[in-house]
């Protein structure tokens, strides 16, 4: 079946709103970029895209295009990319969770799966920049990867809604053909501390079934402090510029996991603030593959 799109050279200039808006996303569409401010203009373009993200930095323009690029030849090729991970009568209930749902990024059939938690401070999800690319690196790589659209009305809620996606992959592993051993969390910011909450405490503390803890946690730059003695592995990077995260309170929890004999790592990247993502042309590029190496470790380690 051929799709219908007007997206046909998607660039810099190429308008939000009509990525948004195009036939091709029509189930998704609002989620590929955080709206939830409303500060989208109708003549923004992706290379004007900062004031959606005021909590990030280090915005690339090459890389939303590389996403929205993928996103267009997954659905051209007829590839189920986005889940519902509430029921009809669910949202029906509560409407709010009409505004969740997971981003699939395909690798290896029957590789492990990580879920990508992009931050926003509970205000918006900026997956844009700091969850999307991390999932289409992953997925190249041959990990299977998912990209958590959350509420944003506060922490419990989306701890919820990332508990709910935890127990959605498990009770849907044959149909997405993922491994469900040895899964990570990953999060920037508010998702951060959404990936160690779940870490900690696991699914049935934010309302599902108990279902086995993540064998991984990736955090960048948050302020979150508390643990516990069965707290996964541990990989943190921040810039030591962040106004927002200091970089000493993360070190401080890298200390105590450390003390707990939990096996952690902790980076400090020179002059960058919050929100870097990938940190592309910084001094933090490339700490995603020291993040997948960690990861990796204890997939072996548990093989």
């Amino acid at each position: 079946m051929l799709k219908n799109t007007k997206l046909k050279n998607i660039n810099d200039k190429t308008k939000v709103l009509d990525i948004i808006n195009d036939p091709l996303f029509q189930e998704y569409g609002k989620f590929i970029f955080p709206t939830e401010m409303s500060r989208l203009t109708p003549t923004m373009t992706i290379a004007q895209i900062q004031p959606l993200l005021p909590y990030h930095s280090c915005i690339n323009s090459k890389t939303t295009i590389e996403i929205i690029n993928y996103l267009k030849e997954q659905e051209i090729n007829n590839q189920k990319i986005f889940y519902q991970i509430y029921t009809k009568n669910e949202m029906e209930k509560d409407t709010s969770k009409k505004q969740t749902g997971l981003f699939f990024f395909r690798g290896k059939k029957n590789a492990p799966f990580a879920i990508i938690n992009a931050g926003g401070g509970f205000r918006y999800v900026g997956s844009i920049h700091e969850s999307f690319p991390h999932a289409l690196i992953l997925s190249q790589r041959g990990y299977n990867a998912f990209v958590l659209k959350y509420r944003t009305n506060n922490a419990e809620s989306a701890c919820r809604d990332l508990a709910r996606a935890i127990s959605f992959i498990f009770e849907h592993q044959k149909e997405l053909e993922v491994d469900i051993n040895c899964y990570s969390l990953w999060g920037g910011s508010a998702g951060a501390r959404m990936a160690a909450y779940l870490g900690s405490y696991g699914t049935k503390a934010f309302g599902e079934k108990k279902y086995p803890r993540a064998s991984t946690v990736i955090m960048q730059y948050t302020g979150h402090s508390d643990y516990t003695p069965y707290d996964p592995p541990t990989y943190m990077c921040v810039g030591e510029n962040d106004y927002i995260a200091n970089w000493k309170t993360m070190y401080e929890r890298f200390k105590q996991l450390k003390k707990l004999g939990i096996d952690v790592e902790f980076h400090k990247y020179t002059s960058l603030s919050h929100g870097f993502g990938l940190g592309i042309n910084t001094s933090a590029n490339g700490w995603i593959n020291d993040a997948i190496s960690f990861w990796q470790r204890q997939i072996d380690r548990k093989s």
